[in-house]
């Protein structure tokens, strides 16, 4: 049997909510360990703000790596944007992925109250991008304005940039990141969970053994670092059911079981590798900007782990 890549697995149900949030459609982290022995669950927390989440989560991978443990961290956010994106933004040159984060971070105001700016964030992203409202929309009434648009927003054309990520399109259930409100609206959890990502990337007890998943390791079977932070999508997973709960609780411990899971299983490098059919141009996009989902291969494959033993 392989040895397990890591022993601590924790999943992230993300929110981008403006007030302090509980329940549905709120932060849920779910924790499993085991490494390979017994995979058990640890931990299902409902933190109220990304203020608290954050450093929960920093608590627990600075006790993980303390007591010798290597933790994964799946955030169920986009951490990439379609390729070109950043040069739209006048990124580019190389490290496209850091740049459009570091202009997310310096634009994005969030509060330890869960107070925020991101339709602002939006319109200015668009302003910058076309000069017009476009690609972002989805806001209130009350945020609309010349770069950004509730909703009807223009159709894409032939020169805009792609709707959809590379990954997007092999699992046409997700959301594209351009959507910042309503139903499935993973475009605010993105600019709300992208600086959030990185203060924890940077913190200074963690920040020499963490890496991002694929934009500082590659799409590789073994990612260096003791922290690792990727991208997931909890839907490809069937929810636990949990009385009481919302299915948001369901999902997370899902999908940190299948992880933990497939690690025992000595199948967790093989997601990280991402899908072998990409081409060697389309593996550049999403090692540079696009950012790919733990768990999608040449299929969505992480279900298969879900109930393993």
């Amino acid at each position: 049997m392989t040895a397990p890549l890591f022993q601590h697995y924790l999943a992230v149900d993300w929110s981008a909510a403006a007030v302090p949030r509980a329940g549905k459609d709120s932060i849920w982290i779910a924790g499993y360990e085991g490494g390979g022995n017994c995979p058990h669950q640890t931990l299902l927390e409902n933190p109220k703000t990304r203020a608290a989440a954050t450093a929960r989560l920093i608590g627990i991978a600075r006790e993980s790596l303390q007591a010798g443990k290597r933790i994964l961290i799946g955030f169920d956010f986009p951490f990439g944007y379609p390729a070109g994106t950043a040069a739209g933004l006048g990124l580019a040159g190389g490290l496209e992925w850091r740049k459009i984060w570091a202009r997310i971070d310096a634009l994005l105001a969030d509060q330890d109250d869960n107070a925020n700016n991101r339709f602002q964030v939006g319109a200015q992203l668009n302003k910058a991008l076309s000069g017009e409202a476009f690609p972002f929309w989805g806001c209130p009434a009350g945020a609309q304005g010349p770069y950004l648009v509730s909703r009807n927003r223009r159709p894409q054309g032939p020169d805009d940039l792609a709707e959809r990520r590379l990954v997007e399109r092999r699992v046409t259930t997700t959301q594209p990141v351009w959507k910042l409100a309503y139903t499935g609206a993973v475009g605010s959890q993105a600019l709300t969970g992208i600086p959030r990502v990185w203060q924890i990337r940077t913190d200074p007890d963690l920040a020499f053994g963490a890496q991002i998943w694929p934009f500082e390791t590659g799409l590789t079977l073994n990612p260096a670092g003791d922290l690792i932070l990727a991208e997931i999508y909890p839907s490809l997973v069937t929810p636990d059911a949990h009385p009481g709960l919302p299915k948001d609780a369901g999902q997370v411990t899902a999908t940190a079981r299948a992880l933990a899971n497939a690690d025992a299983l000595g199948q967790l490098g093989a997601l990280f590798a991402g899908d072998p059919s990409l081409t060697p141009d389309q593996r550049a996009d999403v090692e540079r900007e696009e950012a790919w989902v733990l768990g999608v291969t040449d299929r969505p494959v992480l279900a298969d782990f879900a109930k393993a033993a």
